[in-house]
């Protein structure tokens, strides 16, 4: 039987300032933007490839402190690019870091290693892995 993870909730602050940081900035795709009533909305986004969503929202989601989320991580073929884009889209990004070493040899250097980090508007935080054998 296979398990896959599907939603992760990311608590934030501002829906509509988050969902924007997500769609207009990072490029995720929004899958659906749904008001049920006055005190409930549910925001799903998908990054571009991937099979895992996330939502933000209010009222249908467990409450979280916005921000508490920390160590997300999203996996590309080629940090570089990533790391363009995501200055392009006026992200706040690190440079590109080497975090460990490969137990055998790569095509890539940084493959496996190369990393780069980012947080949301509230402070939730996010990693970037190259993993070239996934594109």
């Amino acid at each position: 039987m296979n398990w896959t993870l599907e939603v992760v909730i990311v608590p934030v602050s501002d829906i509509d300032r988050a969902k924007a940081f997500y769609s207009e900035q990072l490029g995720f795709i929004v899958d659906h933007d749904t008001k049920v009533g006055d005190d409930m909305r549910i925001v799903q986004l998908t990054p571009p490839g991937s099979g895992c969503s996330i939502v933000i929202g209010e009222g249908a989601v467990p409450h979280m402190e916005p921000g508490s989320i920390k160590g997300l991580q999203l996996v590309v073929p080629d940090i570089h690019q990533a790391h363009r884009e995501l200055v392009a889209r006026d992200v706040t990004v690190t440079d590109i870091q080497v975090l460990g070493e490969n137990p055998s040899p790569t095509a890539d250097p940084l493959d496996n290693v190369g990393f780069l980090f980012f947080e949301d508007p509230d402070g939730n935080s996010w990693g970037v892995q190259q993993i070239s054998s996934r594109a």
